[in-house]
């Protein structure tokens, strides 16, 4: 496969985690075993099988931001770096799921922080610690009452 296949497939499969988090994110196995564990672990295998395939010998390097925009010069190093993206923010999403059955918080509410994780990760993220934590501060502010 090229590189080019390679990404269409990942997204592909992502876009399948990140459907069942959303439609399917109730339930207690499937949204948290495919997206929060199935998926980032074969995204981790391609990651680990494209940085020992193609890094050795890379003009780029992590010290300056030139030495990393020198790494995405080379397509199958970009492309890592998606499938890199692709892993950590389904595994974030996972646990936003899985947390909010944790706290009592609405499956609703959660919706919007995992598209905001899938489009823009942290932005997603930080949303879902704002409702968490009013939730928190709501439910102990009712506990007091």
């Amino acid at each position: 496969m090229n590189a080019e296949q390679i990404f269409s497939l990942v997204n592909l499969l992502a876009m399948a985690g990140w459907l069942l988090l959303i439609l399917a994110g109730k339930t207690r196995w499937a949204a948290p075993v495919i997206s929060g564990v199935i998926l980032p672990l074969l995204f981790a295998v391609v990651y680990s099988g494209l940085l020992v395939g193609h890094l050795a010998g890379s003009a780029g390097n992590f010290q300056t931001l030139a030495g990393v925009g020198a790494l995405f010069d080379n397509p199958w190093l970009l492309l890592a770096g998606w499938v890199h993206y692709l892993a950590f923010d389904l595994f974030i999403g996972a646990w936003q799921v899985r947390d909010a059955r944790v706290y009592g918080i609405s499956h609703l509410l959660v919706i919007p922080c995992l598209i905001l994780t899938f489009l823009f990760g942290p932005v997603g993220l930080l949303l879902y610690f704002l409702i968490r934590a009013a939730y928190r501060r709501g439910a102990a502010f009712a506990i007091a009452m």
